[in-house]
């Protein structure tokens, strides 16, 4: 059947099809020297689409800063590698899942989270955790409690199931993710520095080799739709959604464990974004190979699958390997014994092309350097975010009293306990997590030793849109305060940068600045990026997301018995606030929720210099024990972070500061609530000398009091926080 598959004529509207420009099938002719068939199309077409050549966004990916003692590996491999002392590793990356989550909930977050186990384990590392950063429509829409229950279903099931915990996340809501909702999923392993694997396929002759599960005809064409827009036709492509096993893909992890453990591979890819085309073009393009596939030898699932097929396949749970010549009996025992497909289906080869042979036929003869790193790359008309106005203090003319502020943003979308969502999660699996979802930073000790690794999601999508510079600062500065606040040193960071068209200069602007910021904040916080992933086209009938650059921060706590939580912890310590307070309400969620004011103005700005300064304070001061608790401030303010520390283990406090709505909720950066114990003050409050550090009150008794005026039962503040979500659930 694959010798006719390739008799279709190539026209226009088949180009098109493909995602291909007029002027893109033209380069791909030039490399070709010829009109390519219909087999060679359709893999131009995967490696040159967004998802997979970032042709929009390369150009900007490169300013990022990447560079560190600590880094092993940055970007361009399956993920990010950095050394965490002792001969340890931790190796992460957080990756999109977005438009199949949107079309088939359950089964796209859960792949999600499958495929990025894979891309850490083939780094040689084991799974030690998973996180997830989610973004869903208007709580009130008809599809959001719906998307909501499939996607975290299906982020439980396989994390579960794979026996990985999920030790944390964010989820936010807004409109504008009404038609596209957005996916990100966050893994991090352990592996030995000395046992790093790589993807470069080297040693002519060497034997490439596909293990894990038999293909299907599921997930064909996914990278290609995850580079475009959405319309009111997309719920059609749910067979381009993969399924996922993730029973198999626990065979597999240890299948691949067992076989690293020798020294057989030479080069080890996984089957992601455009599965074994992807896999086999990137391997051998990174050793500086040649490939000959035979796809006669693949496993396949369906009959009669064309060759076609098969390459675009992103069936589940596959690997592609490279091993020494003679390594494959020993390999194949081991993958047998774990019930797994094993099949020798090329060799390397010094030709520098991608022949693929199927049913006697050559059905794609391609050069690889054009596939790989050959896809245009565009510098897309950019224009900057107008400069947002600050916020009319005129509007507080009509604000509610503090209380009432309070407790409506203590039940309110952002702010509200997820208790419901990571109840569905075992966050305990592996008997090594100390700190789960709920904290500012998750902890996980690095099994056998004294060491944890701090991991935290962050971004808003708010600030961003507000103004994409300090919006993609302040996301990269807030996954440092998170991990700062448990102790840990922040190390490195991954992203996911989810943007709109890049085809529409203001959206390519907002792409623009927030990398801008994001270079600059990790710069000057020593927090390069290791890894990452750009989803763009996030947008359905021209109405685009928020722009929402997640960032996954990776902090190190050299002796984890000295970590502490974001609650209060007993009566009678000391309550301080690190950092200037200036009363920032723009782009705030008191300017959203308690105003009900959706009007553009100027998010707070980022001072990097304090958060070195204030980052590092409290590092120290937890190092040496004189620290409780401490929380950093974020979305709602101080006020928020004072109630949210309150209701842990329901310990109230009396607040002595005084101040106006900005001062209790506006969201200055920078800023930190500690509780230090009486006898730590004086040792404390001198190592903080010439920081900005107010002591604001005394924790005791059950209620919240501020000043005379405002009581409030920590218990009501708790019941309305666990209360948002399950009522949401259950319409």
């Amino acid at each position: 059947m694959s010798g006719h598959i390739n008799d279709t004529e190539i026209t226009d509207a088949l180009v098109a099809e493909h995602g291909l420009t007029p002027d893109e099938f033209k380069m791909v002719c030039d490399h070709m020297e010829r009109i390519p068939n219909y087999t060679e199309l359709g893999v131009f077409s995967v490696m040159w689409s967004e998802h997979c050549s970032y042709k929009s966004s390369r150009k900007w990916l490169k300013k990022l800063p990447i560079d560190g003692p600590q880094v092993i590996q940055g970007p361009g491999e399956n993920a990010g590698v950095i050394d965490i002392g002792d001969g340890d590793a931790a190796v992460f990356k957080m990756e999109s899942h977005n438009h199949p989550s949107f079309i088939e909930p359950y089964q796209g977050a859960a792949t999600g989270v499958g495929g990025i186990m894979r891309d850490v384990f083939t780094m040689g590392a084991r799974p030690v955790a998973n996180l997830n950063a989610l973004r869903f429509g208007q709580p009130d829409h008809a599809k959001t409690r719906h998307l909501v229950a499939g996607v975290v279903s299906g982020i439980g099931g396989y994390g579960n199931c794979m026996g990985v915990p999920t030790v944390g996340g964010e989820i936010n809501f807004d409109p504008s993710y009404n038609g596209n909702i957005l996916v990100n999923a966050m893994c991090v392993g352990v592996a030995r520095t000395d046992k790093i694997f790589y993807a470069a396929a080297t040693g002519i002759g060497s034997p490439v080799v596909y293990v894990g599960s038999k293909t299907g005809r599921d997930g064909i064409h996914g990278a290609t739709m995850a580079s475009a827009e959405f319309d009111d036709a997309s719920e059609e492509k749910r067979p381009t959604v993969q399924v996922g096993d993730p029973f198999t893909e626990k065979l597999l992890l240890e299948a691949c464990q067992e076989l690293m453990a020798s020294d057989a591979i030479i080069g080890i890819q996984d089957m992601g974004a455009a599965g074994l085309t992807s896999s086999s073009v990137e391997m051998a393009d990174k050793g500086g190979v040649g490939i000959l596939l035979n796809l006669d030898k693949v496993p396949c699932r369906e009959t009669h699958m064309t060759g076609y097929e098969m390459l675009l396949s992103e069936s589940q749970e596959r690997m592609l390997m490279v091993l020494k010549p003679g390594r494959e009996p020993e390999a194949e025992a081991i993958f047998s014994r774990w019930g797994l497909d094993f099949a020798v289906i090329g060799e390397l080869t010094d030709t520098g092309r991608m022949v693929v042979n199927h049913e006697g036929q050559t059905i794609a003869d391609m050069p690889l350097a054009p596939l790989a790193d050959g896809a245009p790359e565009y510098d897309r008309p950019h224009v900057p975010t107008p400069q947002a106005a600050d916020f009319d203090m005129a509007l507080l003319a009509d604000a509610p009293d503090m209380a009432d502020a309070l407790t409506a943003l203590m039940a309110s979308s952002e702010v509200a306990s997820r208790r419901w969502v990571y109840e569905q999660y075992d966050s305990m699996v592996m008997g090594d997590t100390l700190a789960g979802p709920g904290g500012d930073a998750a902890l996980v000790r690095v099994h056998g030793t004294q060491k944890a690794l701090a991991i935290s999601t962050d971004v808003n999508p708010r600030y961003c849109f507000a103004d994409p510079v300090e919006g993609g600062k302040q996301a990269v500065a807030e996954a440092y305060r998170n991990i700062s606040a448990t102790g840990a040193t922040p190390l490195a960071i991954t992203n996911c940068l989810n943007f709109g068209n890049p085809e529409r200069p203001e959206i390519m602007g907002q792409f623009v600045g927030c990398l801008e910021g994001m270079g600059g904040a990790g710069r000057a916080l020593d927090f390069p990026v290791v890894s990452g992933n750009v989803s763009l086209y996030n947008e359905t009938n021209g109405t685009g997301i928020l722009p929402t650059p997640a960032i996954g921060g990776v902090g190190l706590l050299k002796q984890l018995d000295k970590a502490i939580g974001n609650r209060f912890t007993a009566e009678g310590q000391t309550i301080y606030l690190l950092g200037d307070t200036a009363g920032h309400l723009g782009a705030s969620l008191y300017q959203r929720d308690v105003l009900g004011n959706d009007s553009i103005f100027a998010p707070p700005t980022v001072n990097l210099a304090a958060e070195a300064a204030h980052g590092a304070l409290v590092r120290e001061a937890i190092d040496k024990g004189l620290i409780a608790a401490a929380h950093d401030i974020s979305d709602g303010g101080l006020a928020v972070a004072l109630a949210e520390m309150a209701i842990g283990h329901t310990i109230g406090a009396e607040i002595t500061a005084q101040g106006d709505a900005g001062f209790w909720f506006g969201e200055d950066q920078a800023r930190y609530v500690l509780a230090v114990t009486a006898d730590n003050a004086m040792a404390f409050e001198a190592l903080a000398d010439g920081l900005p550090l107010h002591k604001i009150g005394t924790t005791t008794g059950a209620e919240l009091k501020f000043g005379d005026t405002v009581t409030i039962s920590v218990k009501q503040l708790h019941d309305l926080n666990e209360g948002w979500f399950p009522a949401l659930m259950q319409g």
